[in-house]
């Protein structure tokens, strides 16, 4: 089985009203990443991600990068132990 790692990750930016959320979730799912991600109050968007360190690094270039209608100005992630058994990649409300 392959190495998992997990990150906590927050994005800064025009992340939210633009389908941030969904166009992670998408990637996220087309890459086989596993986790989460919700907006904050703050305006902020956090999420988990979990999968292989290559995948991982390539959804992260993914969410650095946006689109027309996302900008990420700042994106963090530290990383956090991985979760058994998480099978899908989910919008929290």
């Amino acid at each position: 089985m392959a190495e998992l790692i997990r990150y906590a990750g927050k994005a800064e930016g025009h992340v939210q009203g633009v389908g941030f959320r969904m166009y992670v979730q998408q990637h996220a799912k087309d890459l086989g990443i596993t986790g989460w991600i919700r907006n904050v109050e703050d305006g902020t968007v956090d999420m988990e991600l979990q999968g292989t360190p290559e995948k991982v690094e390539e959804l992260e270039k993914i969410i650095r990068k946006g689109n027309y209608f996302i900008r990420v100005d700042a994106f963090s992630l530290e990383s956090m132990p991985v979760v058994a058994d998480e099978t899908t990649f989910k919008i929290r409300y």
